[in-house]
């Protein structure tokens, strides 16, 4: 338990280091927004795109995971806050609140996901809700405050919106290798308010880093099934 306590607290350091360097670097976007990707992943159209066909900013990141895809699967399904966490920075996400453990082993009582279900970021809070689920290849988030649904405690007004996706998706090279992608989309009503808040100053520097960090996270524990 020390062990795990002085893990997370190094890696929070990390963490705060790498997402503080994000926002002080803005022309590093588009390295951020494309890590780890091909251009022809860049350009595929991916299941949920059509939920925000015009987003006003998106990213697409992946990651070569030394695993079939059944393995790396069950690490996505039991995903969130209160399940199996984000496999991110965990002490980072705690010093706001959000009282996420990453799991490092597979929970057998967390392996189904549903449409209708919720994936939430921290607790007693808004999350996303679970929009598509194609078993074994993609499992889709979407948030929109039209509906009252909304991942960020923000108050909107009744002619403002804000609405984001965000999908992973399970791509098989081989019996042994698998392609794992992240995409975030979204738009939102424009006004200065919101393009601070939603735009690419503020959380596109701080959800990229953590991303890479989940994707890393996954890719670690799946590999380490081996």
């Amino acid at each position: 338990m020390a062990n795990s306590r002085f893990k997370n607290f190094v890696e929070g350091i990390g963490g705060a280091f790498i997402v503080t360097f994000s926002l002080v670097t803005p022309f590093l976007r588009a390295w951020r927004a494309e890590w780890g990707t091909t251009e022809a992943e860049r350009r595929q159209r991916l299941s949920g795109d059509e939920l925000i066909p015009k987003p006003r900013w998106q990213y697409t990141n992946a990651i070569t995971i030394e695993a079939p895809v059944t393995e790396v699967w069950p690490w996505l399904v039991q995903m969130g806050q209160g399940r199996g966490g984000l496999y991110s920075y965990d002490g980072l996400e705690n010093l706001v609140g959000c009282d996420i453990h990453s799991a490092d082993r597979i929970l057998p009582g967390l392996q189904k996901l549903e449409v209708g279900d919720w994936v939430r970021l921290y607790p007693e809070g808004p999350g996303y809700p679970v929009v598509m689920v194609e078993v074994g290849s993609a499992i889709v988030l979407y948030a929109d405050t039209r509906t009252g649904d909304s991942p960020v405690p923000v108050g909107i007004k009744d002619e403002e919106y804000y609405t984001s996706s965000w999908g992973f998706y399970l791509q098989r090279i081989d019996d042994k290798v698998t392609r794992l992608l992240a995409r975030f989309r979204t738009d939102y009503s424009p006004g200065l308010k919101n393009r601070l808040f939603f735009g690419t100053c503020l959380v596109e520097p701080i959800s990229t880093a953590m991303q890479r960090k989940m994707l890393r996270g996954i890719k670690q524990r799946a590999e380490a099934l081996k």
